[in-house]
Formats: structure tokens, C-alpha cells, sequence
């Protein structure tokens, strides 16, 4: 059996979620490194977990080496060493390159991780993307902003799902950000034209470089709109038609742009838009599995356990192609103003009306704290093989259900 060590920050449902499918693996001894004690998992899943290290920062890579050695001391050979989470990836592959751990190596992360770096890489190999800049100090910003013009949007050139990500539309806007935001040689910040159109991800198998499976997803509408407009809530769909003309250009760009980024075996995230003109432009892609429940929306179109590929994928280097069964949707139910949830109402006509296309729902609760990202607090999935038909449920939805807090 192989010893294999996961990283994970802290146990968000969403890591627990991770962390409980790896240790369902056959044929794995499961190391475990996180900032968190191992106290506050489960009985059932600590059981399972061969070994841990308990870390103030798992994103520094010297404490992240010092808990991979002593691992090693302990365990013998690290056979694989790998995470979910973006910043996680640089330091990891580091790891990896110090002890000898087969993975994607630190030179292809960055490649991932700096999106300036990336953008350059797709400007050089002709992919289309949005023109940047990357700005060391404020004077940089306001010079591309004066020659690209307005709007634009303005991000950490790290960040991930627009964690700390602005549209400005004008010079003024710009300085108030520019004046509340430290910028320097080692924390430099992204601008770059805004696109108007439609925005879109397409989600990646890759084994050893070859895209073995992917998947589109539509938003409804964008996440900044979301993020901007508290009210809303957002809307996902996964269409079954993936592999029809309409995603070809698309799908060939998004392959190219794995092959010049140096994509070996892993699941990618790509965020890509498509004009009103009909031409398209990625934004950035991720080496890592999507969030937002993205992975469930992928197991229930289908039939498979998203999760548990991507682990066997980058353990065993297996992944099984699936047949592509149906649409999936998501519904983010998300409360206006501020406070905790009180309730939420219309779920009786929801359940009532299309309760037969629903296969996953968290629902807010009661006392629960207003969510701070545009998944809200609680999320409707439902599935049907017409496409239409998902659309027009999640439509339904989002006009039905209203989380009211207080």
C-alpha cells in the first residue's frame, strides 16, 4: 500500500468532503498535513488517517517540507503529495521537487498560479485572452488603465474565485481602489480589460497531458455581476450538449492553452467568456478542481464520483471516461441585506413543482451567517436530460425562494 499525503488548510465542508473520499481509497495509507488538530474531524474519518502533521501555515513551503519530512521519517516514501486548494499548488510541487514525489513541478504551477505569466503564455502561442497589466505600484495601474480604458477589472495576480476582484468604470473608482490596496514588488496587482459577454468554465481530466474529459459550464449571470448585486442569485447549468459544434472553438482553444501552460496529470479550471461578436477569450485557469459544487454538478451529469476520479487520477494515474447523461444545475440561494438567516420561504412550491428533478440541496438554516461569496448560504442541484429544462427550473428557483435574514 502507498503512503499518500493530502493538504488541506482547514476542514471546510468542502475539504472534509476531499478528505473523506481519500481515505475511502483501497490500497492507500493516508497522510494527512493541515493548520487545524486532527480533533476536530470525525471519529470515523480520523480512524482512517495514518498519520498527520499539524502546521501554522501550509502555504509556506519551508513548514510545509518540515511536515513532509517528518512524515517520511515515519512513513518511508511519500508516494504522492498533492492538495485542492490554488495556494496550496506552488508550495507543494516545491515539496515534491525536494523529496523526490512524481507531480507537476513548481516552473508548470507558476504557470498556473501568476496570471500574468499565464496571459503572456497564451499572448505568445496566440490564444485569446484579455490585454493586462501588472502593476508594482499605483502609477503602472493608472497608466494602463489611460491607454486601455474603461471598465476593468482589478484582482491580486493570486487570487482565485474573485476573492478580492473589482470592475472599475472610471478613473475615480480606480484611485479609491488603487488608495485602499497595497501594491508592491511582492504583492503586485492585475488589471485587465473587462469582456463583455457571456461567462463560461470549462473543467479538465488530463492524464500525462492529454485531456481525457472535460466539461462546460454557463453562468447565469457572471460572478462579478453577483458579487456586485447582492440580490442575486446566482445560476449554473451544465449543459449536456458539450461535445456540439457550438463549444468546438472552445474546446480547442482550452486544450491548447493546458498544452502551452504545461498541464500534465491533474483536473483544471478554466474561466473563459464569449463576446457579443461571438468570438471567445479565456481569463485564467486553474490546476486544481473547481469549487462551488462544481464537482457535484460533474458526478451527477455523469453518474460518476467527480472526487473520487480526481484522487485516483492523481494517485494511480486511472481515470475511466463516463457517458455524459444529462444536464445538472445549480441554484445558489442567497438572502439580501445583512444579518443571519430567519427562514427561508417557497420551498413548498419548489418541491412541489420540480421537487422530481432535485438530487442534492443544502438549505439554509435558521441563525445560520450571511454567506460573503456569491454561492450564498445554501444551493438547489437538480438534473433532467433536456438542457431547457434544467434552465427553466433554475429560473424557477431563484424567483421562488428568497432567504430572508434579520
Amino acid at each position: 500500500m502507498v503512503f499518500v499525503v493530502y493538504i488541506a488548510p482547514n476542514y471546510t465542508e468542502n475539504a472534509v468532503k476531499f478528505i473523506e473520499k481519500l481515505t475511502d481509497l483501497p490500497d492507500i495509507r493516508f497522510g494527512l498535513i493541515s493548520q487545524e488538530p486532527l480533533s476536530l474531524l470525525r471519529p470515523d474519518i480520523r480512524q482512517k488517517i495514518t498519520d498527520f502533521e499539524q502546521i501554522l501555515d501550509v502555504f509556506s513551503y519551508t513548514q510545509l517540507l518540515s511536515a513532509a519530512n517528518k512524515l517520511l521519517a515515519r512513513q518511508g516514501q511519500i508516494y504522492r503529495l498533492f492538495g485542492a486548494v490554488e495556494q496550496v499548488q506552488v508550495p507543494a510541487a516545491r515539496v515534491r521537487e525536494d523529496l523526490g514525489i512524481e507531480g507537476m513541478s513548481a516552473e508548470t504551477m507558476l504557470n498556473f498560479r501568476d496570471k500574468a505569466r499565464m496571459k503572456e503564455l497564451f499572448r505568445s502561442a496566440g490564444i485569446p485572452c484579455a490585454r493586462h497589466c501588472l502593476g508594482e505600484d499605483a502609477k503602472e495601474i493608472v497608466d494602463f488603465a489611460e491607454k486601455t480604458g474603461f471598465p476593468l477589472v482589478i484582482k491580486p495576480n493570486d487570487g482565485a474565485a474573485s476573492q478580492a476582484t473589482y470592475m472599475v468604470e472610471n478613473m475615480d473608482d480606480l484611485r479609491v481602489i488603487l488608495s485602499k490596496t497595497k501594491i508592491s514588488h511582492d504583492k503586485p496587482l492585475l488589471a485587465e480589460e473587462f469582456i463583455s459577454g457571456t461567462e463560461h468554465s470549462f473543467d479538465t481530466f488530463s492524464l500525462a497531458g492529454n485531456p481525457v474529459f472535460h466539461s462546460v459550464t454557463d453562468y447565469y449571470p457572471n460572478p462579478l455581476t453577483v458579487v456586485r448585486n447582492p440580490w442575486i442569485q446566482w445560476q449554473v447549468v451544465l449543459p449536456r450538449e458539450v461535445e456540439s459544434a457550438p463549444y468546438d472553438d472552445i474546446r480547442q482553444a482550452a486544450f491548447r492553452a493546458l498544452e502551452v501552460l504545461g498541464m500534465q496529470t491533474a483536473m483544471s479550471h478554466m474561466e473563459w467568456f464569449r463576446r457579443g461578436d461571438g468570438s471567445i477569450a479565456i481569463s485564467e485557469v486553474a490546476a486544481r478542481p473547481p469549487g462551488a459544487q462544481f464537482t457535484t454538478l460533474i458526478s451527477r451529469a455523469n453518474e460518476m464520483d467527480a472526487i473520487t476520479a480526481w484522487a485516483r487520477l492523481m494517485i494511480f494515474g486511472e481515470f475511466t471516461v463516463p457517458e455524459r447523461k444529462y444536464a445538472v444545475g445549480a441554484a445558489y440561494l442567497r438572502g439580501q441585506g445583512d444579518g443571519r438567516v430567519t427562514g427561508v420561504s417557497g420551498l413548498e412550491k419548489i418541491n412541489r413543482e420540480i421537487g422530481h428533478l432535485i438530487t442534492d440541496a443544502k438549505i439554509p438554516k435558521a441563525g445560520q451567517e450571511k454567506g460573503m461569496t456569491y454561492e450564498g448560504e445554501g444551493y438547489i442541484i437538480l438534473r433532467h436530460p433536456d438542457t431547457s429544462v434544467v434552465r427553466e427550473a433554475l429560473q424557477m428557483i431563484v424567483s421562488t425562494a428568497h432567504v430572508h435574514l434579520g
